[in-house]
């Protein structure tokens, strides 16, 4: 499971030339390396975050920057690392031009950095944190030849990425049908305080990374909408109303901690200001970086393990959207205010986006699939992702029971039925086990 500790002496790099050198520092330039992808994945969150991507739109920008990152460390032990072309959908591969000598963990992170400039809006920050990183190559040590091919192949990797996710369909998408908003009722209308459009109803338009199609994975409908006391639909509202209302500082806590809001508003008066945060996809690509520090497996092991973790997250948003926009349920919070109690609101801030299946759900399920095949079962850690967003540290015993209470914090939150959560934990599992299939069958 754990291959890259039984290949510690390979570092990620081509490297035939004479190494004595004295501007290559060899084991320097490694140890320099061995934690880069984990801190690149950091500095991405922060600019996705600052950039307000949605949930949707960031797994999609952590899933083609991981497998540019990959691509290029894969040649470092081609059989033991294939190449993800054997199993993405269109994906080719590109190699090092032949007798150039390629530092692999240096290529790449340019990878990673070329398709991240062209995927967020503040393209120039992630040049200013490429510069910043070469320097830091140069101030240890690299032979200028090596650095050269490497940049080279680096920029080719991830230009091979870049035109790759152009035919995913995002950028076609922006053309479909605007989604229309109707008094039907049961189903989904915007919710305060904004009144958000509807975000990314076209999402499943996208070509998923492994899955066979958006829909492989139905969760199944939703309970039957109904207004009458009594009935399912109406039990189950219930449920969330009283929950929100007789919640305990510990169900709060976890409602706050799996939050993972990427723009939540606040008004004061007459004045609204945003708060950005955390997507949910972002929350477990974070999980992954910190076991990978607790591992300290090398570079070659954490592009394995932030590019499957990456690209399983990705389709399982492909696939929960697809869900959201077929079934486009009522939401609890509209519900309530209408049939039960005007006054109430929610813990959390509902997002514009339909009710069933829990995206956090589908998501934390799928990402805990994965890790668990990764690092192994009863995986006990201790998350401090929210850390920053002045939350404390949690602690779980495994990915999955993470995932659990990630999944039950929406119905803490007031955001989410139950149906919503189960079916959406069950979906989740589904696209990690079928994502492990795939890619352990390399």
């Amino acid at each position: 499971m754990n291959k890259a500790k039984n290949l510690k002496w390979v570092f990620g790099f081509i490297l035939i030339v004479a190494l004595s050198c004295e501007s290559h520092n060899e084991q320097a330039l490694q140890d320099f390396s061995s934690n880069q992808l984990v801190q690149w994945n950091r500095n991405l969150t922060a600019v996705i975050i600052a950039d307000i991507f949605t949930p949707p739109q960031a797994s999609r920008i952590y899933a083609y920057t991981n497998v540019a990152a990959y691509e290029v460390m894969s040649q470092a032990s081609p059989e033991a690392y294939p190449s993800l072309a054997r199993t993405l959908h269109e994906l080719t591969i590109i190699e090092p031009v032949p007798g150039e000598h390629v530092f692999l963990p240096l290529a790449s992170i340019i990878a990673f950095s070329t398709v991240a400039q062209q995927l967020v809006y503040n393209g120039p920050k992630i040049v200013a944190l490429e510069e910043a990183y070469l320097k830091e190559i140069q101030k240890i040590g690299i032979d200028r030849e090596v650095r050269k091919a490497s940049l080279a192949f680096g920029r080719a990797m991830g230009n091979h990425i870049l035109t790759w996710a152009d035919q995913d369909g995002y950028n076609q998408r922006t053309a479909l049908s605007r989604y229309t908003v109707t008094n039907q009722p049961g189903l989904w209308k915007p919710t305060p305080p904004d009144y958000m459009d509807a975000i990314e109803p076209h999402w499943n338009t996208l070509r998923p990374f492994l899955l066979d199609s958006v829909s492989q994975f139905d969760p199944g409908s939703p309970t039957a909408f109904d207004t009458v006391p009594g009935s399912p639909f109406y039990e189950g509202t219930l449920e969330v109303y009283e929950t929100v209302k007789d919640l305990d500082d510990e169900r709060l806590a976890i409602a706050k901690f799996w939050d993972c809001n990427p723009n939540i508003s606040y008004t004061q008066g007459h004045v609204m200001y945003y708060q950005q945060q955390i997507s949910p996809g972002g929350h477990w690509i974070h999980i992954a970086a910190q076991a990978l520090e607790a591992e300290n497996g090398g570079m070659l092991r954490a592009t394995e393990v932030m590019s499957k973790v990456s690209v399983t997250i990705a389709d399982a948003f492909i696939s929960c959207w697809n869900e959201k926009y077929r079934s486009n349920l009522i939401r609890p919070e509209t519900y309530i205010n209408q049939y039960i109690d005007p006054q109430w609101k929610p813990i959390l801030q509902t997002p514009a986006f339909p009710e069933h299946t829990s995206g956090h759900s589908v998501a934390s399920g799928s990402a805990a699939v994965m890790l668990t095949d990764l690092f192994g079962e009863n995986y006990a850690f201790s998350d401090s992702t929210e850390v920053p967003y002045g939350l404390p540290t949690r602690h779980f015993d495994s990915f999955i029971a993470a995932s659990e209470e990630a999944a039950i914090s929406r119905l803490y939150g007031g955001i989410h039925y139950m149906p919503a959560i189960e079916d959406g934990i069950r979906q989740g599992k589904l696209i990690g086990a079928f994502t492990v299939s795939k890619l352990n069958e390399q």
